[in-house]
This record gives structure tokens, C-alpha cells and sequence, in this order.
């Protein structure tokens, strides 16, 4: 009996080591990846693309707070930054579309010392009281000029990945990687704003946004890699007739859809934030918690690269929709700071799973001529949701409460389900026009 109880204490054992040496295969093996994909892109090229889109957190998280100090009106604060980011998404993807034809050095070069001039002059616009009106045109400018640095990062890393012979679970690795860049920025982005206001005043963010758009912004559309991309683009585009112009597909638009919804739950989960914090008498908090789940969404997003390929992007994305509208109903009951900041920071989850996902099947579905616009349009899409829910819920909750404005953002995680729920894969109705297999 003893002799068995030992032999059965060292199986036990040994499944219990052989587990974990799975678990360190597994961990090591998504480093791995990750050297790998760094490997293509050059180790430069992630930091100078995220530097490069940090003065976009910035300034969008800033203009409430410039504005508000300029001009004493909380009113004003929220239009004009408003104003900036339907600038941003108006322009997005004509961006987008320039540097497909022109390709990325020239465009991105241009954008980024105009969008330094611009948000210079914005800066200087709000410090001098100018009016309203004057302080929207100034804002739509700004936005307006944004050199796109976030998606364009995205369309220049897949083809290099691409091009090298990766794989579909290589190219979400990409992915991953931006979008965990982005979910840092928007967490540093305020935190850099608000470390300003505590100095002196949010002009002095401002300030730093426009040197970093400059010299970031220039080095990345300087990098070699600008034009390795636009070489394999001409390796692999068939010749186009005159005149003739390659359709986006169906999906494509679907994938948009979604992501504009995604936007809303997010515009009006931070308005709830906001007017939740600011009942509870505590309104400083509200950058905080946007933090925690900002974290949160780049630690999964992070994680997300290690999903095995069987579990395909359509599965993945009516998965993540789902979860964000089951996660997003009980901020409707929260009440208080301790109960805000763990619903939050598990609801934080799902961001990075649906914009990574979302970016995977426009990356699937475009044509790779028009990649860098389909990019630009999904990062507007969003961002569009987002920006105009923002104003809308912000009124919605002065009136109803803050639970009113959380309660818009779950309607919204149901309906992106639903779009998720009906949408289907290239493979059902018609060939994909680009590489790779989507997973059913």
C-alpha cells in the first residue's frame, strides 16, 4: 500500500511538473513571438510609433481640461474637444487613402509638421480666449491633421510580417502589440496632461505634444521600413486599369459597424465615469480608473497572441461582444468608488480582445492596396462612436445619472453582439482577397 500511495504521490507529481513546464513552453514561446515580430519591424520602430501617437491621447484628453481653464466653461471644454475629434475622424481615412497611393513617407512627413503647426496654434488660440467658434475651427484643425500614426503602424508592420512569410497567428502578435501601444498611450496620454495642470497648466502638454508629433511623427515616416512596405505593396498589386478603383468588401463595412457601437460603449462608459466620480465627490478619481482599466486592456491585449489559430476571429469577435455587454451591466448598479474601480477594471477585459480582433478581420477582408485606409477608417469608426457619444452621454447623465449613461453603453455592447451574432465569413459566401484563412 505504501509502495502504491508513492507511486501514485509521484504521479501526481510529475503531472503536476509537466503542467508547468508547459505553462513556462507556453510563456516562453509567446516571447518568442514577440522577438520575432520585433525582429521584422526593427526595435526602433514600435518606440518612435508610439511616441508618435502619445500626443493624440494628449491632446483629446487635454482640450476638455486647456479649454475649461481658458475659458471657465466645462460646456465649451467638452464641444471643442468634441469638435477635435470629428476632425480626426473625417480625416482619418483620407489619410489613410494618400498614403496607399503616395505611400506613407511623404504623407505621414507632411501630416506630422502640419499637426505640430496646428495643435501649436490651437494651444495658442484657447491661451488668448479667442471665441468658440474660432476655438472649434482651431480644434477641427487639429484633427483634421493627425497623421494617423496608430493605424498606419498596423498596414506598415502586416505586410513587413507578410512579406517575411508570417503567419496568420504572427500578424495577430502585430496586432496585439499596436494595440496594447495604443491602450498605453491613452493611459499616459492624461496622465502626462494632468501631471501638467498640477505644474502650472495644460498649455505645457500641449506644448510637448506638438515637439513629440514633430520629431516622432517625422522619424517614423523617415524609417526604412516606409519603404520596404511600399516595395512589397508593388510586388503583390496586380497592374489597375485606368480609372478603376478596388471595392472594399462587404465585411469590411460589417467590421466597421461593430466597431462604431464599440465606440459608444466606450464614450458612454466614460461619461459615466466621469459623472459618477463627480457625485461621489470625488472627480480627480476619474483619471485614475481610467487608468486601471487601460491597463487591464493592454495586459489581455498582450495575452491575446497566444490564442491557439483553431479559435477563429468570428468566434473571437461574438465572443468579446458578448463579454462586453454582460461586463458593462453592472457598472448600472455601482455606487460607489470601491465598486467602480474592480467593475471597471475587469470590464477593461474586453476592450483590447475587440479592437485587436476588430483590426484582425479589416487586416483579412481589405485588399492589400487599400489596407492603410481600411486601418485609418476602422480606428475612425471607433473613434467616431466614441466622440459623439461622449457629448450625448454627458448630457444623458447631468439629467438621468450616471447609471443612464452606463446603461447606454451596454445597449450598445448588445447591438455590436448582435452585429458580430449575424455577420459571416468570407468563407461562407465568397473567396477572401487577401492571405490567410478566417477561423469560423
Amino acid at each position: 500500500m505504501a509502495a502504491k500511495a508513492q507511486v501514485a504521490r509521484n504521479g501526481l507529481r510529475g503531472d503536476r511538473e509537466g503542467r508547468e513546464a508547459g505553462d513556462n513552453r507556453d510563456a516562453l514561446g509567446l516571447l518568442d513571438t514577440y522577438r520575432e515580430v520585433i525582429g521584422h519591424t526593427g526595435a526602433l520602430l514600435p518606440v518612435i510609433s508610439f511616441l508618435g501617437r502619445l500626443p493624440v491621447a494628449m491632446i483629446q484628453f487635454g482640450s476638455v481640461l486647456l479649454v475649461t481653464e481658458t475659458s471657465g466653461s466645462l460646456a465649451t471644454g467638452g464641444v471643442v474637444a468634441c469638435a477635435l475629434a470629428l476632425g480626426q475622424v473625417t480625416m482619418g481615412p483620407l489619410v489613410g487613402r494618400l498614403a496607399d497611393r503616395r505611400g506613407q513617407r511623404p504623407v505621414v512627413l507632411a501630416f506630422s509638421l502640419l499637426n505640430a503647426v496646428a495643435i501649436a496654434v490651437y494651444t495658442l488660440g484657447a491661451l488668448l480666449g479667442l471665441p468658440t467658434p474660432a476655438l472649434v475651427a482651431l480644434a477641427v484643425f487639429a484633427g483634421a491633421s493627425i497623421p494617423g500614426i496608430g493605424p498606419l503602424a498596423r498596414a506598415r508592420a502586416v505586410p513587413l510580417v507578410r512579406r517575411a512569410g508570417g503567419d496568420d497567428r504572427l500578424v495577430n502578435t502585430v496586432l496585439s502589440l499596436e494595440s496594447t501601444m495604443d491602450e498605453l498611450s491613452f493611459v499616459l496620454g492624461p496622465a502626462f496632461v494632468g501631471l501638467a495642470a498640477v505644474a502650472g497648466h495644460p498649455a505645457y502638454a500641449f506644448g510637448a505634444a506638438a515637439l513629440l508629433v514633430a520629431v516622432c511623427g517625422s522619424g517614423f515616416a523617415l524609417h526604412p521600413t516606409g519603404r520596404t512596405v511600399r516595395a512589397a505593396q508593388a510586388e503583390n498589386q496586380a497592374p489597375r486599369a485606368r480609372g478603376g478603383r478596388q471595392r472594399l468588401p462587404r465585411e469590411v463595412v460589417v467590421v466597421r459597424v461593430g466597431l462604431v457601437f464599440l465606440g459608444v460603449l466606450l464614450g458612454a462608459c466614460g461619461a459615466g465615469i466621469t459623472a459618477l466620480t463627480e457625485e461621489l465627490g470625488q472627480p480627480g478619481q476619474a483619471g485614475l480608473v481610467y487608468a486601471a482599466m487601460g491597463v487591464m486592456s493592454a495586459v489581455v491585449g498582450l495575452a491575446m497572441a497566444a490564442l491557439p489559430e483553431r479559435f477563429g476571429l468570428y468566434a473571437r469577435w461574438r465572443v468579446a461582444t458578448a463579454a462586453a455587454t454582460l461586463l458593462s451591466l453592472p457598472l448600472v448598479w455601482t455606487h460607489s468608488m470601491t465598486a467602480l474601480y474592480l467593475v471597471v477594471t475587469v470590464f477593461g477585459a474586453v476592450y483590447a480582445p475587440n479592437l485587436i480582433t476588430g483590426f484582425a478581420l479589416t487586416e483579412r477582408s481589405c485588399p492589400p492596396r487599400r489596407l492603410a485606409e481600411g486601418m485609418t477608417f476602422a480606428a475612425s469608426a471607433f473613434v467616431g462612436g466614441q466622440a459623439v457619444t461622449l457629448a450625448v452621454a454627458g448630457r444623458l447623465a447631468e439629467v438621468h445619472g450616471p447609471a443612464a449613461a452606463f446603461a447606454l453603453g451596454s445597449a450598445a455592447a448588445a447591438v455590436a453582439f448582435l452585429v458580430a451574432l449575424v455577420a459571416r465569413p468570407p468563407a461562407e459566401g465568397r473567396p477572401q482577397v487577401t492571405r490567410g484563412a478566417v477561423g469560423q
